[in-house]
């Protein structure tokens, strides 16, 4: 039993000066407790008027997130579970007014509205029109009450209609911002447009299409969703994502939200536990077969991003600290776009948990970096994420990675490089070269150099290092090769400079780093340098031309100049192409590089170097009892059974092996 504590009426002027306490409410005993923060109940505690519209049964809160890193954020949370216009802002000027009278006691930096399992999130200038419009009240009621009663629910309407009248009502809607917010909207639709999801999603989407926009295609990806792409007035093109989920009813996201609420209590767990929490909550009438693929992709998966890593056409997606102003921009075919998706703070702090959780490494103020790779049903995503103080909040850059091992036939079936320069590689990796596979960043760098590990001879071992699993390791097991991947990183790990030496005394075997960046550069070097490794060393590395990385290796990572002359080849990749393939000439101390293949007007062609008998390298790769001659005609032959694997559509590492 409990009853209530009689409180007096108070001036909201008042209120908001000594701040405003939760409503009291006593047991029998005599003991305090609270209803949550209910803004309903703080206004009955001190007014006579409650903030709820008539005919709404939205009922308001103020919460204050914690954990992601935003400092005073304030969320407006209205649940409409008990009200006919289900928190839908854009369609129901009750529900709209019960917003207003709460933001005229409070600011708030989001407002968010419930209704079954369906959730609306309304920022930016959604957010500052319901602002400006409790502002407005606020100050404007002291003059007129019927302007004040018309702000709530229309606050487009009494915008205009203040502006123009002349006294009060023009200069309050000037000094709130009502009126530039709102003459910056379309209409109703456009001014409360809204970031939708269900309620157990961590990020949310922009339903409608965005405005004075012209459709320029559409496609759908394996997991059901639908994209479109927009262009409108400016350079950037809209990425519009729909999921499956949109299409669900209210009914059946509270079968949803039902059903995430059982999943937690299944002890027994296993891939069935999704599918058993929905059985187990579903009506006859309720989809069950999608809505366990929700819950799946929304729980164990990673929800909305599982759609847009499994779109082909994406490289690249990056959320911008702080992530409340940006919203997730993809890399399409090549060039940047903004998309229709947000996440929220909560959502944030979310996929950080989950990055820790899945890599096994700390990510906090005193940890603010992470590199990290997800598994998601289209395959591995690797992901940079930044925390303060390292950067103003969270933020994620994603690279999808390709599903399927690379050979040097699939890459020259997609044009990354000839035939001819792909034997010339094949050949050198086979025979023991050291070389470099540098560019920019997305170039293709650690493509390229999965595809070499496949033209290592059967019997070689090899020793991968790694701080982000990023090379080919299951499939160049399945294929029968022996490889060892050593993780590096910054905890109980071992430092990238002790793998490298751990590596050397784990035996011969062709050694392949898969970023050089840092100080087991000078490791690996001596390594060539003494001929430690006895094997292929291969790594990648940042740098736009052979120049820029000889720089970087000497200037940057403190590589002797003696010890940079073993590297015998660079291969410069640009947007996913191979630009240039160097040799490393080395003359009395000093080096210089001399291009075998450049790319020009018509493509990779040879300088003819090789064919005048002047390469280092064909020199070098000769061995104890061969002849230039003979490397020559490996290289051809080699060249050979590369152009007919690409013709035969053998590109697949279990048809390419032993071509």
């Amino acid at each position: 039993m409990t009853f209530e504590l009689p409180t007096p009426s108070l001036p909201a002027s008042l209120r908001r000066s000594i701040g405003v306490p939760r409503r009291l409410l006593a047991d029998k005993n005599g003991r305090e407790t609270g209803d949550g923060g209910s803004l309903a109940a703080i206004r009955a505690a001190f007014d006579p008027e409650d903030d709820r519209a008539d005919g709404c049964g939205c009922r308001t809160s103020f919460h204050e997130p914690v954990g992601t890193d935003l400092g005073d954020h304030v969320v407006l949370v209205v649940d409409a579970d008990d009200c006919a216009g289900r928190g839908d802002l854009a369609r129901s000027p009750d529900c709209r007014a019960t917003v207003v009278r709460a933001l005229t006691e409070r600011d708030v930096d989001a407002i968010r509205t419930r209704s079954g399992g369906r959730e609306r999130r309304y920022t930016g200038r959604a957010a500052a029109l319901l602002l400006a419009a409790g502002r407005f009240r606020e100050r404007i009621r002291f003059h007129e009450e019927r302007l004040a009663e018309r702000v709530t629910h229309d606050p487009l309407g009494a915008a205009r209609e203040a502006a123009g009248r002349a006294g009060p009502p023009q200069r309050i809607a000037a000094e709130t911002g009502l009126d530039a917010v709102a003459t910056a909207a379309v209409d109703e639709r456009d001014a409360f447009r809204t970031h939708v999801g269900p309620s157990i999603a961590a990020a949310r989407i922009v339903a409608d299409p965005p405005p004075d926009a012209t459709l320029t295609d559409r496609w759908e990806v394996d997991t059901g969703a639908v994209i479109r792409l927009y262009e409108g007035r400016d350079a950037l093109r809209t990425y519009h994502l729909t999921p499956p989920t949109v299409d669900l009813t209210d009914d059946a996201l509270a079968t949803l939200d039902a059903a995430r609420e059982r999943l937690l209590t299944d002890s027994s767990g296993g891939d069935r536990a999704p599918y058993r929490a929905v059985q187990a909550v579903a009506s006859a009438n309720d989809p069950v077969e999608e809505l366990c693929a929700a819950l799946r992709r929304h729980t164990g998966g990673h929800g909305v991003l599982e759609h847009v890593f499994a779109d082909e056409r994406v490289s690249d997606a990056t959320l911008t600290a702080p992530v409340t102003e940006h919203p997730l921009r993809v890399v399409l075919d090549g060039q940047r776009c903004r998309s229709n998706i947000r996440l929220p703070p909560t959502g944030a702090a979310t996929l950080a948990s989950r990055l820790r959780r899945a890599s096994g490494r700390a990510f906090s103020r005193s940890s603010p970096t992470l590199d990290a790779t997800l598994e998601t049903a289209s395959g591995t995503v690797r992901v940079a994420a930044t925390t303060p103080p390292a950067s103003d909040g969270l933020s994620f850059a994603f690279r999808r990675g390709d599903p399927d091992a690379w050979t040097l036939a699939r890459l020259v079936d997609v044009g990354t490089l000839t035939p001819q320069a792909a034997g010339l590689l094949s050949v050198a990796v086979e025979r023991g070269v050291t070389g470099l596979i540098a560019g920019g960043r997305g170039a293709g760098k650690t493509t390229m150099l999965g595809a070499l590990l496949f033209e290592l001879p059967p019997e070689v071992r090899s020793l991968l290092i790694e701080d982000t699993p990023e090379l080919p390791v299951d499939t160049l097991t399945a294929v029968g090769r022996d490889v060892q991947r050593l993780r590096v990183g910054d905890g109980a790990e071992p430092s990238a400079r002790s793998a490298v030496r751990t590596a050397l005394r784990l035996g011969s075997g062709a050694l392949v780093v898969g970023e050089v960046r840092g100080e087991e550069a000078a490791a690996l070097y001596e390594a060539m340098r003494v001929g430690a490794a006895g094997e292929t060393v291969l790594g990648t590395i940042h740098g736009e031309d052979p120049e820029a990385v000889s720089e970087r290796v000497v200037s940057d990572l403190g590589v002797s100049p003696s010890s940079f002359a073993a590297t015998d080849l660079v291969v410069i990749m640009n947007e996913r192409r191979v630009d240039t393939i160097a040799e490393v000439c080395a003359r009395e101390g000093e080096w210089g590089f001399e291009p075998l293949f450049e790319r020009g007007a018509d493509g990779l062609s040879p300088t003819g170097r090789i064919d005048r008998g002047e390469s280092h390298l064909v020199g070098a790769l000769t061995g104890t009892a061969g002849t230039y001659a003979d490397v020559r005609a490996a290289m051809g032959e080699r060249t050979t059974a590369i152009e007919r694997a690409t013709e035969t559509g053998r590109l697949d590492p279990r048809r390419y092996i032993g071509r």
